[in-house]
């Protein structure tokens, strides 16, 4: 079993590397920091937010007048987080 975890952390931080590439390259002077963990997303940002100096999570723009306009996850992390919270909608 061990070896087959070692195959998934490779693959999930190479995947995460090409993911966040793009943007390292377009923002070369912002300091990221990436972490791929396993659990709940909101339970770990909210974690992650007693040392951020900032936390941006994304949401799908939804074109309904009605019903919630956000997920889980930056639920827990509006009502939960220590660092201010930017929510930046996408498509």
């Amino acid at each position: 079993m061990p070896d087959m975890n070692d195959g998934m952390v490779k693959r999930v931080r190479s995947e995460l590397s090409d993911v966040l590439r793009p943007w390292q390259d377009r923002y070369p002077a912002l300091e990221i920091h990436a972490q791929a963990t396993i659990g709940g997303a909101g339970r770990h940002l909210v974690d992650a937010s007693y040392d951020a100096a900032l936390v941006v999570v994304g949401r799908r723009t939804r074109r309904a007048a009605v019903g919630a306009h956000i997920g889980p996850v930056t639920q827990a992390l509006l009502h939960h987080a220590v660092a201010p919270v930017a929510v930046v909608p996408h498509d």
